[in-house]
């Protein structure tokens, strides 16, 4: 997405429910700046493309990042299968914003980005982060329709792995701040869930809905899209008043 600068970054450990999550700390050169903390995706781990591209360019705006492998994936310990719910991290993202608060380099105003299964972390966990700005990419509110018949794609391994059916919408509207993207053709998550993300929120919010854009934002453009956007929106949400 972008070349790659030399900025400072800390490899971190943390514990949550007795399992050891590493993840890694992206600084800029400013002093105690402001923090963004990434949730991957369900299959996914810290070291997706999208997550590095927006630490580098939050850092260029002065924005640390913080990009954590959730239990069971990446570096992070435990065994995928047995220990993976939405509930679990949300703990997870819960115990890294504990980390990250007690650190006295940098500041106490957090963003959160989350990507498919992480953009439903985040939007779970917003309120008891007290996240001061959120963008999500792809991310589901809810597991099943009222007809018990599960509105995305390829669900039973999707949600097979979340281990529990959900509907979040009750909680959205205490969000606020939230910048929305969804792929217009997205086949795993229909992009009707963003624009109910963004109706049941409160203001400011905004919503981009990438034209033939998919699941994994495979075009280029809407890879350089988001990342603007997207470190934009925490630029303007996470500054001093």
């Amino acid at each position: 997405m972008m070349t790659a600068e030399p900025f400072r970054h800390e490899n971190i450990s943390f514990i949550s429910d007795g399992l050891k999550l590493k993840g890694v700390l992206h600084l800029p050169d400013d002093s105690q700046p402001p923090v963004v903390i990434g949730s991957h995706g369900l299959y996914s781990s810290s070291s997706s493309p999208k997550q590095i591209a927006l630490a580098e360019q939050c850092n260029r705006l002065g924005i640390a990042y913080f990009r954590f492998d959730h239990r069971g994936c990446g570096s992070s310990a435990g065994e995928f299968d047995l220990v993976t719910s939405l509930k679990a991290r949300c703990r997870d993202l819960i115990a890294a914003a504990e980390t990250i608060n007690n650190r006295i380099d940098t500041e106490d105003r957090l963003g959160l980005f989350g990507s498919s299964m992480g953009g439903t972390v985040c939007l779970s966990a917003a309120a008891r982060v007290a996240a001061d700005a959120v963008v999500t990419f792809a991310a589901p509110i809810r597991s099943n329709l009222r007809g018990g018949r599960s509105e995305i794609s390829r669900s039973d391994i999707f949600f097979d792995a979340a281990r529990r059916q959900f509907d979040i919408t009750e909680g959205l509207a205490k969000i606020s701040n939230i910048l929305i993207f969804h792929g217009e053709a997205d086949d795993i998550v229909p992009v009707s869930h963003a624009r109910e993300i963004y109706l049941l929120t409160r203001k400011p919010k905004k919503i981009i809905i990438q034209k033939q854009g998919d699941h994994p934002m495979s075009n280029k453009e809407h890879q350089k899209e988001f990342v603007r956007e997207a470190a934009f929106w925490f630029k303007q949400g996470l500054k001093r008043s």
